[in-house]
């Protein structure tokens, strides 16, 4: 090849920010990344930083910018806990002995977490007001973007960060389709001072407080004034209903609290105190089996590479792996003298390092769905109370820790060293 390689990004969410920070580590790579609106912004309430994430922004020099912003991170070291939502009986607690106390687990708002990464990139590579209306393949190999304004760019590697609705999977995976799961959250964020007020509350917990058929209510002091509420619900689609909007639709609080009549007092008491709200429909789509394109120059990241119902409380740090291994994967191949195709190599090299990874992301959702569909059967007589000591006790353990504590620098290295040199 002569000339840098040519990279567009798709969407300045974490992926996206976390991906431009690493390009640009890449003599050999011209970039740019667009996002379609007119600034970069988070929208949501709160975001989880686990052990992981903080490795990941670390390498991308932005842990520092997130250590100096407002976080809650628990005194007494415990990672979450899981409450009974009637009775608020203490029903699990995980506690992180092993983790240095660097990487503890930290909650704080979205916004905090892209105004880190934000700071680590160079901003001459953004351009924002850029919505992607067309991709078209060249003779030339490349990929042609149109976007709505009329610019058009060509590149060498289209990467997908644009979220659970990508445009970019849409292109390059036109049979794939993600469809509503039936499960409703809401979100808002409460003053903590009035939180503080309730009698009883354990506000600085970071707590599930569990309903059965899967229902929750998440609560956690995210630093500063804020404080997060997050429910999830299941709601099936009313008769006439085509849809569900699936970001951040305007709701009612009753809309949310309708789902929990008999939950215990202090709940009860922080729903009285929430304000507006907003309601986001759960989608998601069948695994991938590749998390790039046939064309050999599209690549996926972030939840635009794995459209599964929830993140496990990680999905920032699923997308910086993303990001990582990608940059890695390119770096690796260009520093290779034996091909010629250096692209198709980091690609593929990609490809064998993160399909596996959510693959088996995708069987802890199946045995989710497997313990839902035991407890459903007509012969199993539980009470509410049962039904939610046994769906914490099998969807919460702790093994399925492995998802926090995974460290991608090191499946990366080797992974590449059996690709041979």
């Amino acid at each position: 090849m002569t000339g840098k390689l040519r990279v567009a990004v798709i969407g300045a969410g974490p992926a996206g920010l976390a991906i431009a920070i690493e390009l640009k580590k890449l003599p050999f790579v011209e970039y740019t990344l667009y996002e379609r609106n007119d600034r970069i912004s988070e929208i949501g309430a709160g975001i989880s930083i686990q052990q992981t994430t903080w490795r990941m922004l670390e390498v991308m020099g932005a842990a520092e910018y997130l250590r100096d912003s407002t976080f809650h991170r628990p005194q007494d070291g415990h990672s979450v806990r899981h409450y009974s939502g009637r009775t608020g009986r203490l029903l699990s607690s995980r506690y992180q002995s092993t983790v240095p106390k660097e990487y503890l687990h930290a909650r704080c708002h979205r916004a905090e977490l892209q105004n880190a990464l934000l700071k680590a990139n160079d901003r001459s590579h953004i351009r924002t007001s850029k919505r992607l209306a067309n991709i078209s393949y060249l003779p030339s190999g490349r990929v042609r973007l149109q976007f709505a304004d009329g610019y058009m760019d060509e590149v060498d590697l289209l990467v997908g960060a644009d979220g659970i609705r990508s445009v970019v999977r849409s292109f390059a995976f036109p049979q794939h389709k993600i469809a509503y799961t039936e499960r409703t959250a809401y979100r808002t964020l409460v003053p903590i001072e009035e939180v503080r007020r309730i009698d009883g509350f354990p506000v600085d917990d970071v707590a599930f407080w569990h309903a059965p058929k899967g229902e929750w209510v998440y609560t956690c002091n995210l630093g500063g004034k804020d404080f997060e509420l997050t429910v999830m619900t299941h709601e099936p689609l009313t008769e006439g209903e085509q849809e569900r909007v699936s970001w951040g639709e305007p709701a009612k609080v009753s809309d949310m609290t309708r789902h929990f009549p008999n939950f215990f007092k202090p709940i009860q008491d922080l729903f009285a105190i929430t304000p507006d709200i907003k309601r986001y429909a759960a989608f998601s789509g069948s695994r991938l089996q590749t998390v790039v394109g046939e064309s050999a120059n599209i690549a996926l990241i972030g939840d635009a590479s794995h459209p599964l119902a929830g993140a496990f409380g990680a999905g920032a740090g699923f997308a910086l792996e993303d990001a990582y291994a990608l940059t890695q994967s390119l770096r690796w191949a260009y520093a290779r003298s034996k091909t010629s195709t250096p692209l198709a190599d980091a690609l593929r090299l990609f490809d064998r390092v993160r399909s596996p990874h959510y693959e088996k992301l995708y069987r802890v959702l199946d045995g989710f769905k497997e313990v839902a569909g035991n407890l459903a059967a007509p012969n199993l007589q539980l009470s509410a109370d049962e039904e939610v000591v046994v769906l914490v006790a099998m969807n919460w353990s702790q093994r399925h820790d492995w998802i926090y504590q995974y460290n991608i620098m090191q499946d990366f290295a080797e992974i590449a060293e059996r690709e041979g040199v």
